[in-house]
């Protein structure tokens, strides 16, 4: 055993059998290869208790016994032990037809032997079911090590993955906005409304993490333009409407739903619901989900900030200015949602204020 990859010597044994002599032969054998762990029980009606409270590494099991034998007692490891912990149980029975070996190899039974038993086979299959066993159970702890570094890994990958998205966003939104707390806020308002509509879990994290980037397309556009503090020209407000298509070129052909949605955002969050919007005069659900939520967060917020162009307007006021636009510029079932999250919404402005 001191050759083996594995330290079976410490294995623990549960012996089953009615007879105490034979309890006794079994015993004395595994002691004299250095097994000492044993618990040995002559009342298969005990099992119940101790395979709920206790863990083995190897059973050796009698077939004929009182009140419930041993393909009972087969049965009842598979009902009260996970299959992936089920010890390797060996049957030692005076039975020598086939019937019966095929019986219990097809109960579950890792090995059959029968009585009496060479001393050498007895110890050489036991030593046998236990390396394999204790060797599984290695890999099992190896493969569960290797999953939580996996996981460690991809959280950190997804981590430094958001954090480039954010700092993306907020590379647009420092030309006109001072602190970028712009994306943050827009980000959550618009996970807030897509919790409050119910969607699924997935599509809320991905609005949350895609949405910083509504805007990236601002890099594309001149300081003059960005930064003007009156109104805009018409062709100026031209050229602005182009940051859209800028961020969706930035954004497009990107394998990972996470991007695919920051695109469709990017695009489609200044479309309007009565198709008067920019740039391909999208109306109602024609403007994809994420696109209709995004609009009405960053006008929302947009109204609530100050610009260079303007100063910031109060809650009530940008309130009343979405709920005019209701059917227009905004989904009206959107705008049900909002007015439902506005506490949430405020919470996030004051946590998140400029």
């Amino acid at each position: 055993m001191e050759q083996l990859s594995v330290n079976i010597s410490q294995s623990k044994f549960l012996i089953v059998d009615d007879n105490q002599t034979n309890i006794d032969v079994i015993e004395a054998t595994l002691a004299s290869d250095g097994y000492s762990n044993l618990t040995s029980i002559t009342k298969s009606l005990e099992l119940s208790h101790i395979v709920q409270n206790q863990t083995f590494d190897l059973v050796l099991l009698d077939i004929n016994m009182p009140l419930m034998d041993g393909f009972s007692v087969l049965a009842l490891f598979k009902q009260l032990v996970a299959k992936d912990v089920i010890p390797p149980i060996i049957m030692l029975t005076a039975q020598t037809d086939e019937d019966s070996r095929v019986r219990a190899l097809e109960a579950g039974a890792s090995d059959y032997i029968t009585k009496p038993f060479n001393r050498t086979e007895l110890l050489k299959r036991v030593a046998i079911h236990l390396e394999n066993w204790h060797l599984k159970q290695a890999l099992k702890l190896e493969n569960k090590t290797l999953e939580m570094k996996v996981q460690q890994r991809t959280q950190a990958l997804e981590k430094a993955q958001l954090e480039m998205i954010y700092r993306l966003g907020r590379a647009a939104e420092y030309r006109d906005n001072e602190t970028g707390n712009h994306v943050k806020r827009v980000s959550l308002f618009a996970q807030a409304i897509a919790e409050e509509l119910g969607m699924d879990q997935d599509f809320c994290r991905l609005i949350s993490v895609a949405s910083p980037m509504h805007d990236v397309g601002k890099i594309g556009v001149s300081d003059t333009i960005l930064l003007k503090p009156g109104k805009l020209s018409d062709e100026e407000f031209l050229i602005m409407q182009n940051h859209v298509k800028i961020g969706a070129e930035i954004l497009s052909n990107a394998d990972s739903p996470l991007l695919e949605m920051a695109y469709e955002i990017a695009l489609t969050h200044h479309e309007k619901y009565n198709g008067k919007g920019y740039p391909h005069g999208l109306k109602g659900e024609q403007i994809p989900l994420s696109g209709r939520i995004v609009a009405i967060a960053d006008v929302f917020d947009a109204l609530t900030s100050v610009r260079p162009y303007k100063k910031a307007w109060t809650v009530e006021q940008a309130l009343q200015l979405i709920e005019r636009e209701k059917g227009e510029h905004f989904d009206p079932e959107l705008v049900d949602v909002f007015i439902k999250v506005l506490p949430r919404v405020q919470e996030i402005c004051e946590l998140y204020r400029d």
